[in-house]
């Protein structure tokens, strides 16, 4: 067996192939055993794992199906793909092996607490506007979906996430659209994995981001950024802005509402759309 040691940073193929070699020797299966699952060869299962060759969409969801529930290997090939939003599946392949998620949004419900509806009613007036395509929009809704997974694993990565209470008032997608999004988020935010906090109008001092930020901390204990312009997605590693981030983040968390708090104002404004 090839036990090249492989960095998952230098790049996605790197990535996919590390979280592939470590999903299977968690599921206690040897290259062949796997190759037999998914139907293609020992020698191939190697080579994607040592990073020698690129995995196919098909082979990803193969190995997804064959390694079992909230695999994210789909996912993570969209990173080798770099297609989408230019940065974000590179962002997104990393979030894929990440031991906890911070996430500070501040006018839209994140993508990994989104419900299908509200996604589609995003991706909708993304078309309207001309800024994507049908395509590129159905390819986003497809991508989104793969990501979710990661709160299907049986040891899911903690998921903290600050929301301005903007994004919880705006009725995207309309009444009932948005009350389901609601009802979603205070169901997520009862998994033990799901930590939700809301940014009130009330604060007294300026959000501190003016933008959408992810910081993900590895099992290693590293930890990347993740911020978007209109056009692009940018991943952070250097580690001034990063620590920079994080200790913004903190102070951030400690500004925002308890979870019990964040969580009655979501069902407050939730009966408002009733």
């Amino acid at each position: 067996m090839n036990r090249k040691k492989l960095d998952p940073a230098r790049s996605p193929r790197d990535a996919f192939g590390s979280q592939l070699r470590s999903s299977r020797e968690a599921a206690g299966l040897t290259q062949d055993e796997l190759a037999a699952r998914m139907e293609y060869s020992g020698t191939y299962i190697s080579a994607v794992e040592v990073a020698r060759k690129s995995p196919t969409l098909k082979f990803a969801r193969a190995a997804d199906r064959a390694l079992g529930p909230g695999q994210t290997l789909e996912l993570m090939w969209w990173g080798v793909k770099r297609s989408a939003l230019p940065g974000f599946p590179e962002h997104a392949a990393q979030e894929a092996r990440a031991a906890e998620i911070r996430v500070f949004e501040p006018s839209v419900i994140p993508g990994l607490l989104q419900t299908p509806g509200y996604a589609a009613a995003h991706a909708a007036a993304g078309v309207k506007r001309g800024a994507i395509t049908q395509e590129q929009a159905d390819e986003r809704l497809t991508f989104l979906a793969a990501r979710q997974r990661l709160h299907a694993r049986s040891a899911p990565p903690l998921v903290h996430v600050v929301l301005d209470e903007s994004g919880i008032r705006r009725a995207t997608g309309g009444a009932a659209v948005m009350a389901a999004q609601l009802d979603h988020l205070a169901q997520m935010a009862e998994r033990p994995h799901v930590v939700l906090q809301i940014a009130p109008f009330t604060l007294t001092e300026p959000i501190p981001f003016s933008g959408f930020i992810t910081l993900l901390t590895f099992p290693d204990r590293s930890v990347a950024g993740y911020t978007e312009s209109a056009e692009r997605g940018f991943v952070i590693r250097d580690a001034e802005t990063v620590t920079s981030w994080e200790r913004t983040y903190d102070r951030l968390q400690v500004e925002a509402l308890s979870m019990t708090a964040s969580l009655a104002l979501i069902r407050d404004v939730r009966k408002d759309l009733a």
